[in-house]
């Protein structure tokens, strides 16, 4: 079982950055593909970014890609989201989640949330 922790969310004016963070337990991080997703109020969560176990072959939704970029370090059991040039729409809450494969986020492991508020 893993237990994720996000953090660093917060509020930006537009064309700003931050930097989520996710804090994961266990052993087995390493073992795990990560993603990050988000939910707006009124919309459905929806995927942002992901990547495999050993920290390559980032893939991202079409609207933050060129301005957000997602990394691992297995050995701080942590993964990140650099997020650049933010925009009010980027304005949701923000989740990690752990799989064993990029396909099954859905049967996986979720973090509490962080939120981030973007304002123009």
């Amino acid at each position: 079982q893993v237990q994720l922790v996000e953090s660093g969310g917060g509020s930006v004016q537009a064309g700003g950055s931050l930097r989520l963070s996710c804090a994961g337990s266990g052993r087995t991080f390493s073992s795990y593909a990560m993603g990050w997703f988000r939910q707006a109020p009124g919309n459905e969560r929806e995927f942002v970014a992901a990547i495999n176990r050993s920290g390559g072959a980032p893939y991202y939704t079409d609207s933050v890609k060129g301005r957000f970029t997602i990394s691992r370090d297995n050995a701080k059991n942590t993964i990140y989201l650099q997020m650049n040039s933010l925009k009010p729409e980027d304005t949701a809450v923000y989740y990690c989640a752990a799989a064993r494969s990029i396909a099954t986020f859905g049967n996986g492991y979720w973090g509490q949330g962080t939120q981030v508020t973007v304002s123009s």
